[in-house]
């Protein structure tokens, strides 16, 4: 398309404003969302024969009564709505068939097929020109297929495909917390968790506003109510996820303190922040621990409750025991003991009992604590490091007790513990998050690479013989805030003019100044489509920070827009270096219209810009759009921010980067223009 002739301007530092003629390039797609090229969780075996199954005439049909039936029936119906604005009705004159092989005909066309499967939770799927088949192994195995379904939606229709799946791991849990803020997040994290074919959620209670503490005066405020916690569990079971309701005892027990009620329970009455109970004291019991307990079990409905018996005593939170009378008896016999009450209590309301392996399975203990525990207890054995292979989830299986290992957030240790948990026959796999009791909201914005550690976990629970994902950060923002498939319009602002470093570094004058190793130059350029945005990229806007390869760089660089109207504006960017700490206002971006009005949007260092060299994502405010590496073999990344224009109705005047001189430097490498506004 024919360019458009406008002005910009660079306020340098050193000067007044020079104009430089750009040009802004109108192209059909400067924004686009596609189906995904790949499953995820990769299924044990696919090929997709080359045709689309058409939209017009599809229709979903259910056989069976089964309840998870109706759910995938469900999930389908809002892919449709979601990705293409459209309903999915009953029936259909092509149809969409979604039951298990209880039904003898679907269980003869999946083995006519070659793809009918026997594994728990396992599924049959195949689409052609006749419709599309989901056969479950059994009720939940056709949700899980009815996940894989929605992937395969693309404009056009249903991607051809044959399919034999089922996990490799028979437990798949993930962690939610319950706080103020847990509607909207949990509302979105559960469907989220369901596609990636979780079938377990591990549910913080700690903070719940049980009758109990209410009625005690411990109830903190920033906790879920009662009410929003049975709520997420009719949620969790209504997506396939049992819940697995986990309250932190005797260590990490502040919960049943707040506002210093209980305080003759603590376990050490000298520590000022009571961390663990008296195991000794039957008010501990009769007060607080089984009247929660049992709430915990008439709220979730649960199989098993987590109990915790994690980190019970710690040289910096008070000691265990503390009391003359615990001393006398010693630690091993108070742990112990205390587990015991509670796997008995729960026992008795036919509730089964999971702790974490790190005291009872400790070297001091493993040899004697152990062998005083029922066998039916579930021991999660969590290792948070990149080096899975320690040996001690194996011997907690040998000593006969049903394992799961339990990963975090680091790179490859999802994947690896899940390898080894399918090496040695464990019972599956927990996803931890450890966000804080309060912070819900961080998992999308603050804490987001847990929440990206979600899906690479979800993927390898499923599969761990597959692959690690190559984008897991795109995929979470996919699935978190799914959008509507097609191409948004707009324009390619041209900021060669205003370029201030090149991207490459041939002789230690350019990029960040450190030579061709450790430069920008992988990054492509030209008109290019990075992260779902179409920018014109040639070199790099770099303002002015305090490192001395930046210091006398311009502090303002302003792109005069020529009036242009927009939807919503794409900054793809960067800094040269990184900030000490995360939400440190490295600068902003004034917004000026055409009408006078100005707005700034601020670029808080993590949230909505990160340095090149930086791969943590933090916050999925901005994404990486575009990750490479260095010529020296460095790994980096670019991201990307889409902003909402706040008055897409008026006349955008001009865009100025304004640099707050910090050592994390902004740095422009594209802008877009997105729609004509309204």
């Amino acid at each position: 398309m024919r360019p458009v002739m406008i002005l910009a301007t660079c306020a340098l530092l050193c000067g007044g404003a020079q104009a430089a003629p750009l040009t802004l390039t109108p192209v059909p797609d400067a924004r686009s969302v596609a189906a995904p090229a790949a499953l995820v969780p990769t299924p044990r075996t696919a090929t997709f024969p080359a045709g689309t199954l058409p939209l017009a005439g599809l229709g979903v049909r259910v056989v069976g009564a089964a309840p998870e039936l109706g759910w995938a029936a469900r999930d389908l119906r809002t892919e449709w709505q979601t990705r293409l604005a459209t309903t999915l009705p009953e029936g259909g004159k092509t149809p969409i068939t979604i039951g298990t092989r209880a039904d003898a005909t679907l269980a003869a066309k999946a083995k006519a097929a070659g793809l009918l499967t026997e594994a728990p939770e396992g599924y049959a799927l195949w689409v052609d020109a006749s419709g599309a088949y989901v056969v479950g192994a059994d009720p939940l195995g056709a949700y899980h297929g009815a996940q894989t379904l929605r992937q395969l939606l693309t404009p056009a229709g249903l991607r051809f495909a044959r399919i034999q799946d089922s996990p490799a791991l028979k437990q798949r849990v993930a962690m939610l917390y319950l706080d103020s803020t847990s509607q909207p997040i949990n509302d979105r994290l559960i469907p989220l968790l369901a596609q990636l074919k979780y079938n377990a959620v591990l549910v913080m209670s700690n903070y719940v506003q049980w009758d109990a503490a209410r009625a005690g005066g411990w109830a903190h405020p920033g906790g879920a109510t009662k009410a929003e916690a049975a709520r997420v569990a009719r949620l969790a079971r209504e997506h396939g996820l049992e819940v697995i309701p986990l309250l932190e005892t005797p260590g990490h027990a502040g919960w049943m303190f707040y506002g210093g009620k209980n305080r003759d329970l603590v376990q050490d009455p000298q520590v000022q922040e009571p961390y663990a109970y008296d195991t000794l004291n039957p008010a501990t019991y009769e007060r607080v621990v089984f009247p929660v307990l049992k709430e915990i079990v008439e709220t979730f409905q649960p199989k098993t409750v987590h109990v915790g018996h994690d980190e019970a005593r710690s040289p910096d939170r008070g000691r265990f025991p503390a009391r003359e009378n615990g001393k006398a008896l010693g630690f091993e016999k108070l742990f112990t003991d205390d587990l015991l009450k509670q796997y008995e209590f729960l026992k008795a309301r036919g509730v089964g009992t999971m702790i974490w392996h790190d005291v009872a399975f400790s070297d001091a203990l493993i040899g004697t604590l152990p062998t005083r525990l029922p066998k039916d207890i579930q021991v999660a054995y969590w290792n948070y490091t990149a080096d899975p292979n320690t040996g001690t989830m194996d011997r907690i299986k040998a000593l006969g007790f049903p394992t799961l290992g339990a990963s975090w957030r680091d790179e490859r240790n999802p994947e690896g513990m899940a390898q080894t948990a399918a090496r040695i026959g464990a019972a599956g796999m927990i996803q931890t998050r450890w966000s804080g009791y309060f912070g819900n909201p961080s998992v999308w914005d603050g804490m987001a690479d847990q929440g990206v550690a979600l899906v690479r976990a979800g993927a390898s629970f499923w599969n761990p013989a597959a692959p690690a994902l190559k984008e897991p950060s795109t995929l979470y923002r996919t699935l978190y805030q799914p959008q509507p498939y097609g191409q948004a319009s707009g324009q390619l602002v041209n900021l060669s003019p205003l370029v201030t470093r090149k991207l490459s570094d041939a002789d230690g004058q350019g990029w960040i100044g450190k030579g061709a190793d450790t430069d920008l130059r992988r990054l492509p350029t030209g008109n290019v489509v990075l992260g779902g945005y179409r920018f014109l990229v040639s070199g790099a806007v770099m303002t002015k920070g305090e490192r001395a390869a930046a210091k006398a760089l311009p502090e303002r660089v302003t792109v005069d827009l020529g009036g242009r109207k927009a939807d919503a504006l794409a900054f793809l960017h960067t800094t040269g270096w990184p900030a000490p700490t995360n939400r440190d206002l490295v600068g902003h971006y004034e917004v000026r219209y055409a009408d006078g009005s100005l707005v700034n949007l601020p670029l808080e260092y993590g949230r909505h810009l990160r340095a090149w060299t930086d791969l943590v994502p933090s916050s999925m405010v901005s994404f990486p759009a575009w990750t490479g590496q260095t010529d020296g073999g460095l790994d980096i990344n670019v991201t990307a921010l889409e902003w909402p224009n706040p008055k897409p109705g008026v006349a955008l005047q001009s865009v100025t980067l304004v640099s707050e001189g910090k050592g994390a430097n902004p740095t422009l490498l594209g802008l877009t223009l997105i729609g004509s506004g309204r």
